[in-house]
């Protein structure tokens, strides 16, 4: 266990279809052949991790020019980013500074979690993210196959990338990197063992919901690289819950801000 405090920083709200995040959640029937959309709010949080050893950013969030061009038109509408700041503002509102920044987390190399990365253009901070996210950000944001929910002009810069390998590997005392394919291949979720919450669980995106963890709702299909994989980071992270009795921290849930202030 170590004393470390956790800190969120609010970014923003994504509005999105319902359908996105809950596989089936508005299904036609004879009676309701065409049921009308339901569009859900969903926040949008990073975390400064203030450990013993080095003061950590998890995630950067989305440019702050994501409504004005950053994003391609299409997926701005399907997910609407309002509450834009850059990440600079956003963290000086909780006491920090970019330069107070030691080292980053990068779960995965979506457009809502990389935008800020530009903050740690050509600085020695190191970016952590795994093999495998880092190459199918590339090969999607460079060719016209894989995910466009990738955008080069997040993460294609000058930063210092530091490469996680293995499925479960630690840099620093009593933080663990786990990697969470589904939802992306590479996905990182972190296990931090606290003196005083015990053990947390940033799941990210694996779940984006509390719906999507507690019962256990695939994402919908454009959300997931991979259901069979999903599904079994899911028991990976249930597993970790039970056996430590973890708080799990999902991606965008709405309680995710609340559960975050009071560890």
């Amino acid at each position: 266990m170590v004393d470390a405090t956790v800190t969120p920083i609010e970014r923003g709200t994504i509005t999105t279809d319902v359908n996105n995040v809950l596989e089936g959640a508005r299904l036609g029937t004879a009676d309701d052949p065409n049921p009308g959309t339901e569009l859900i709010d969903s926040p949008v949080y990073n975390v400064v991790i203030d450990h013993p050893e080095a003061t950590i950013l998890w995630d950067t969030g989305s440019h702050p020019e994501a409504d004005s061009g950053h994003w391609p038109a299409d997926l701005y509408t399907a997910f609407e980013h309002t509450g834009l700041r850059p990440l600079e503002d956003d963290l000086a509102d909780v006491g920090y500074d970019v330069a107070d920044i030691d080292a980053v987390i990068q779960t995965h190399l979506h457009l809502d979690h990389a935008g800020g990365l530009y903050a740690f253009e050509g600085t020695d901070t190191p970016i952590y993210i795994h093999r495998r996210e880092l190459e199918y950000a590339y090969y999607s944001a460079k060719t016209d196959a894989g995910d466009g929910a990738y955008l080069a002009g997040d993460f294609d810069r000058d930063l210092n990338w530091t490469v996680v390998h293995d499925d479960r590997e630690c840099h620093v005392t009593d933080l663990e990197f786990l990697r969470l394919p589904g939802h992306t291949p590479g996905l990182l979720g972190v296990r931090l063992d606290l003196d005083d919450a015990g053990t947390v669980v940033l799941a990210g995106d694996q779940a984006y919901t509390r719906a999507n963890y507690h019962e256990e709702r695939p994402m919908g299909g454009a959300l997931l690289w991979s259901k069979r994989r999903w599904l079994e980071s899911l028991r990976t992270v249930k597993d970790l819950e039970r056996r430590h009795d973890a708080t799990v921290v999902c991606g965008h849930d709405e309680a995710a801000l609340e559960t975050l202030e009071k560890l």
